[in-house]
């Protein structure tokens, strides 16, 4: 072929991107496929089978100067590949191996930029690249349009701040696609069924350098995406707020030559399909830490929620070197890793350098050195910003193991830079961390190990003020918010209680639902930092049910979906070294559940069960243990009182 014919052919290909074409590209097992429209704007849409799960939707990339990245593309080339690897979690959450199998299509454009499409079997996502050098962007929007094409039902995370100040803890109102309004905006992952009833998380991965994404209503099947400008002005608000004073017209300032983040939707034919779904972690960016030997998930008595009101003891209880000595007895004694030292052990939460009077935190960390108990250490966010490494350093000298990072509560692109800066410096330090009033995942943990865990969900500490900690949202939670990654619920009430009997009570807390079901949720939230929430004195108190809590491991090498559907129930079980756990919960209905355990090898296990009482239903601290042995064979009955659970640890016999 002579190199004018080759020109000729170019040209019309060109011609042809311009003024419409489509291009198309498939999952490996061929039941996902992904349509990209060419015009006078770039659409994609989504078919699971023979069902269009999305309609054509708008994508873009909108910079200054009126320049528009997706607007009247021409297409130069296109590359398609295919991907088959087996990635090893450096910090193994839902599973050590995770299948990263995905089909993928670059398309290069005039003006420098490029879009990827991925397809895995069980999800897809796109991304913008722009390769402009050493130039700074200023990026005024990003249009990512999600069109589900009928009034379809949805799990909406809800928000309310216009200028996207928040801590993330979403409630999920459960609803229609059509009625929320463009003044309704919504947190990500959002689960959207399809007509089918197929279910699509939508989030995003490989988020750096850029602002969050957020969902908005537009009174119909159509969401649209918005995100937090940058931060012109703004005054403090106490020690931890701020009222925002003016905004760039910005959302965010970054390098020419980058990968913005992954729009992603995880697809699944069954509700039991979102526990086991890994689509962020692989899609983030690999790890930057080599030596990870330093980095050890545990679990963590915890002090805040409690509010340090220990008894039985012959000292005043609080914040002083007396308490956190008994914390780290009552962790030594049931070979807890860690406690945590939260709000109020620094002179001021402004100084986190120096200790309160009563707080000897040297002799803290050594003490729990001797008994093989490490100590964590919390801090505000906005005085650890202003002197990171000196900080940093500091908490290292004195032998502390991690950072507890609070109040972040934005999800700007300084904020997302924030994170990533403390990640990075926390690992120069060798201090794990784990991220509080903070965004959902989108990958940091993949990047950086040493970040254990994130908050981001509405979790057990609002029972101190709110009777918005249901059973039914405890078993929403694992199939949308803990789907992008772990999830700092921080469980384990000791006082428990059923509907009619539950109070708020702020210095002595207690949880909606039966101890089973605090218990269960060891198995089934997925947090490499686990959290013992109640205080040591109702633990040491109840020694049975603290005992089996303290067997249930924090990270896992295989995860398999039992049963579940969205709001009602969830069944998981998990394997780590050579024992299974398994973990049912359920709303405010009794239930009771008929499971094979075809998932176990041929060997024997002994089962340890720890299940509702038989008076759980008017007493919801009772519960009962028992055990029988069981093989692959078997056929098991979970049976979970109103706001119940159930958890098994299953060891193989010799």
């Amino acid at each position: 072929m002579n190199k004018k014919l080759i020109t000729f052919l170019v040209g019309i290909f060109i011609f042809g991107a311009a003024f419409g074409k489509d291009l198309q590209i498939s999952s490996p097992d061929q039941k996902i496929k992904i349509n990209i429209s060419l015009g006078q704007k770039i659409t994609w849409s989504i078919k699971y089978g023979a069902e269009t799960i999305l309609q054509p939707s708008q994508l873009a990339l909108l910079l200054k100067n009126n320049i528009q990245l997706g607007v009247n593309p021409i297409l130069i080339d296109q590359k398609q590949s295919q991907h088959q690897e087996i990635l090893t979690a450096e910090i193994p959450v839902k599973s050590k191996k995770v299948n990263n199998n995905y089909n993928e299509l670059k398309l290069n454009f005039k003006g420098n930029y490029s879009i990827y499409f991925r397809v895995y079997d069980d999800g897809v996502a796109y991304r913008f690249e722009t390769t402009l050098g050493k130039q700074t962007l200023e990026v005024e929007n990003e249009i990512a349009d999600f069109d589900f094409g009928s009034n379809n039902r949805v799990f909406w995370p809800q928000e309310s701040d216009p200028n996207f100040l928040s801590h993330f803890e979403s409630l999920y109102k459960d609803s229609t696609l059509n009625a929320f309004s463009s003044k309704q905006h919504a947190a990500l992952p959002m689960l959207v069924y399809a007509q089918s009833g197929i279910k699509m998380l939508v989030s995003e991965a490989d988020l750096y350098d850029y602002p969050n994404m957020f969902l908005f209503g537009t009174g119909s099947e159509k969401l649209t995406a918005g995100y937090p400008k940058n931060i012109a002005e703004s005054t403090p608000v106490r020690d931890r707020d701020i009222k925002i004073t003016r905004l760039e017209s910005h959302i965010a300032k970054t390098s020419g030559q980058r990968k913005f983040p992954w729009r992603s939707i995880a697809i699944c034919p069954e509700d039991k399909d979102l526990l086991v779904t890994n689509l962020t972690y692989k899609l983030s960016s690999p790890a930057v830490i080599n030596d990870l030997k330093w980095i050890k998930p545990g679990k963590v008595a915890w002090d805040w929620w409690n509010d340090n009101n220990i008894y039985g003891v012959d000292f005043k209880s609080g914040i002083n070197t007396k308490t956190y000595k008994y914390y780290i007895d009552f962790a030594a004694k049931f070979g807890l890793e860690y406690i945590m030292l939260d709000e109020g052990w620094t002179k001021t939460t402004t100084d986190l350098t120096h200790t309160t009077a009563d707080i000897d935190l040297q002799e803290i960390i050594d003490y729990g050195k001797s008994k093989n108990v490490g100590v964590w250490l919390w801090t505000l966010w906005g005085p650890l910003d202003k002197d990171m490494d000196n900080i940093l350093s500091q908490y290292k000298k004195w032998g502390a193991v991690g950072i507890k990072v609070d109040f972040m509560a934005r999800a700007d692109q300084y904020m997302v830079n924030f994170y990533e800066r403390v990640a990075a410096t926390a690992a120069k330090y060798q201090l794990m961390v784990d991220l509080h009033g903070a965004y959902k995942p989108v990958g940091l943990n993949h990047k950086y190990p040493n970040v254990l865990s994130y908050e981001g969900v509405r979790g057990a500490e609002n029972n101190k003020w709110s009777a918005e900690i249901t059973p039914t949202h405890n078993v929403t939670l694992p199939f949308i918010r803990m789907a992008a990654g772990p999830m700092d619920y921080t469980p384990g009430a000791m006082i428990n209680a059923n509907k009619k009997n539950f109070n708020i009570v702020f210095s002595e807390p207690m949880s909606m639902g039966t101890r089973a079901h605090q218990v269960a949720m060891y198995v089934m939230y997925e947090s490499p930092l686990q959290m013992l929430a109640d205080n040591p004195s109702n633990y040491l108190k109840d020694p049975l049910c603290t005992s089996f809590i303290s067997k249930i491991p924090t990270v896992w090498d295989e995860t398999v979906a039992l049963d579940g559907k969205v709001g009602e129930y969830a069944l998981i079980a998990r394997k780590k070294d050579d024992k299974w756990y398994i973990s049912g919960m359920t709303d405010w209905n009794a239930r009771t559940l008929n499971q094979k355990l075809s998932f176990l090898d041929g060997k024997s296990y002994q089962m340890e069960i720890l299940s509702d009482g038989i008076n759980a239903d008017k007493h919801a601290a009772d519960y009962q243990i028992t055990s029988l042995k069981v093989t692959k064979a078997d056929k098991i009955e979970i049976k979970m009182e109103k706001g119940g659970g159930w958890c098994a640890i299953l060891t193989p016999i010799d």
